[in-house]
C-alpha cells in the first residue's frame, strides 16, 4: 500500500504534460494536484494565469490544461473551421482527448516502474528469494494499478465525453467570445506606416489636444504629446493613432466603443491596420478596472483584503481569455504586420512623499505595483506565445513627486498618466524594441 501510494504520488509530479498542436494553438495536457474532492473543475494556464474551467469533472483529480503557442493565420483558421465538415472546436475536443489519454498511458507506466523500483528494494533489503520477490511485485503492481485506476483513470475515462462540450478555450472557462470586427476594406495604395491601437496612456489624456481635433480627438481625449505623436517625430515614420480613452478588448478594440457620445468603430477594423507594417499596442488597465483599485486601494485599510483580490483575480481571468482572442486576430490580419505590445509602466518609480496626503503608504504602494506586475506578465505573456514582442518603458526617477516627472499628479485631469516627458519616454522604448526586431519598418533618414 505505501509502495503503491508513493508511486502513484510520484508519477503526478514526474509525468510530462503531453503537447498537441490543432488550428494554430499548441497546449499542453496534465492533470491537477490530487483533491479531496471527488469532482470540480479542470484548470487552463492561459499567460500565467490559472483559471477553473466552467465544465466539471469527475475524480479526485483533473484535466489541466497550457496554452503555449499561437500560430494562427487567416487560412488556417478557415480550414480549422470547415474540414470534413467539421465544426470549427471539433479539432479541439480531438486533440485535447488525444492528448490527455496520451498523459494517462505515461502516467500509468511511471507508476509501474517506480512500484518495481520500491518493491524490488524492499525485498533486497529484506533478502527475499526470488519467487517471494516476484509474487510482492506482482501483487504490488496490481494493487497500485487498482488504486490508480479506482481514484485517477476514472477521470481518463470521462474527460472526453466533457471535453467534447467545448468547442474553445476561451468557452472552457466560459468566457463570451467577443465579436470580430469586419475585415476592413484595404485602402488603394497601402501605407506600409505604424497604427497604434490601445486605451487612454497611448491616447495621452491630460495633455493638450491636437490644434485642430477631430470629433474623435475630442471624444478619445488624444493629445498632441501623446506617444504615437513622439513616435512619428523622433523615427520619422508615418504614425496613425487609433487609442481611445476608456478602451477595452471588448468595448474599443475588438469591439465599437462609445464615449462622449459619440460611437466609435472597432480600432481593429479601421483600414488603416490592413496597410500597416508595425501594430503598437497599448491595452489592459481598463480591462482590470486598475484606475478603480487604485481608488479602492487608497481608500481601504488594506489592499490586500480578501474582496480586493478577488475583485482584481475576476477581471483579470476574463481580460486573459480576451487576451487570447485578441493575439489570435492580429495573427490573422492579412498583411500580418509586426506587432509590439507596451507594457504598463511603474507609476511609482521615484519619488512618491507626496502621496502620504491621500493615504496612500509603502505597503500599498508594494500591493498596487504587484498587481500591475501581474498584468504586465499576462501581457508579456501573450506576446511571447504568439511571437510577437513586448518592451517595458523605464520611468525610474520620475515619479509623480519628483522635478521631472513622468506621471501627472494627483491634481492633474488624468493622474498617474504619462506626461509629454513619459510620453517621449515610452516612444523611445518602442524606438528601440522596433530596431531590435528583424521585421521593424526602417526608421526615417538622419536617424
Amino acid at each position: 500500500m505505501l509502495a503503491a501510494g508513493i508511486a502513484i504520488a510520484v508519477s503526478l509530479l514526474v509525468t510530462p504534460m503531453q503537447e498537441v498542436s490543432t488550428a494554430g494553438q499548441t497546449v499542453q495536457v496534465g492533470v491537477t494536484a490530487p483533491s479531496l474532492s471527488l469532482s470540480g473543475p479542470a484548470e487552463l494556464d492561459l499567460f500565467g494565469q490559472s483559471i477553473p474551467t466552467t465544465v466539471t469533472f469527475v475524480g479526485p483529480v483533473r484535466p489541466r490544461l497550457r496554452l503555449t503557442h499561437i500560430t494562427v493565420s487567416a487560412q488556417l483558421a478557415e480550414i480549422a473551421g470547415t474540414t470534413s465538415g467539421e465544426e470549427p472546436g471539433g479539432a479541439l475536443q480531438d486533440a485535447l482527448v488525444r492528448g490527455f489519454r496520451r498523459y494517462f498511458y505515461w502516467q500509468v507506466a511511471v507508476v509501474a516502474v517506480v512500484t518495481v523500483l520500491l518493491l524490488g528494494a524492499i525485498c533486497g533489503w529484506r533478502r527475499r528469494s526470488w519467487r517471494s520477490t516476484l509474487l510482492t511485485l506482482l501483487a504490488g503492481l496490481v494493487l497500485a494499478a487498482g488504486i490508480d485506476l479506482g481514484a485517477i483513470m476514472v477521470t481518463a475515462f470521462s474527460a472526453p465525453a466533457k471535453f467534447g462540450q467545448v468547442h474553445s478555450l476561451v468557452e472552457l472557462v466560459g468566457g463570451t467570445p467577443v465579436p470580430t470586427p469586419a475585415a476592413p476594406q484595404p485602402p488603394a495604395s497601402p501605407s506600409g506606416g505604424v497604427v497604434v491601437l490601445g486605451d487612454s496612456t497611448a491616447a495621452g489624456r491630460g495633455n493638450p489636444a491636437p490644434a485642430d481635433p477631430s470629433a474623435a480627438d475630442n471624444a478619445c481625449r488624444r493629445s498632441v504629446d501623446s506617444y504615437p505623436v513622439a513616435l512619428a517625430q523622433v523615427a520619422g515614420l508615418e504614425v496613425t493613432s487609433l487609442a481611445c480613452s476608456g478602451a477595452t478588448i471588448a468595448a474599443g478594440i475588438l469591439g465599437p466603443q462609445t464615449t462622449r457620445g459619440l460611437t466609435l468603430p472597432p480600432q481593429l477594423g479601421d483600414k488603416s491596420v490592413t496597410s500597416a507594417s508595425t501594430v503598437i499596442l497599448s491595452i489592459g488597465a481598463n480591462d482590470v478596472r486598475w484606475t478603480n483599485i487604485l481608488r479602492l486601494c487608497a481608500a481601504s485599510e488594506d489592499c490586500d483584503n480578501a474582496a480586493a483580490q478577488a475583485y482584481f483575480q475576476s477581471h483579470l481571468a476574463q481580460f486573459s481569455t480576451e487576451w487570447l482572442q485578441l493575439l489570435t486576430e492580429l495573427q490573422q490580419l492579412p498583411n500580418h504586420p509586426s506587432v509590439l505590445v507596451n507594457l504598463y509602466y511603474d507609476p511609482f518609480a521615484g519619488d512618491v512623499s507626496c502621496l502620504s496626503k491621500v493615504g496612500v503608504t509603502s505597503s500599498k504602494l508594494r500591493s498596487m505595483l504587484s498587481r500591475l506586475a501581474i498584468l504586465n506578465s499576462v501581457l508579456a505573456q501573450g506576446a511571447v506565445a504568439a511571437g510577437f514582442v513586448s518592451t517595458l518603458p523605464d520611468f525610474s526617477g520620475h515619479g509623480p513627486c519628483d522635478a521631472t516627472p513622468y506621471v501627472q499628479g494627483l491634481d492633474a485631469n488624468a493622474p498617474f498618466h504619462p506626461t509629454p516627458a513619459g510620453g517621449l519616454a515610452i516612444a523611445l522604448a518602442d524606438v528601440q524594441a522596433l530596431a531590435d526586431t528583424p521585421t521593424s519598418p526602417p526608421t526615417g533618414a538622419g536617424d
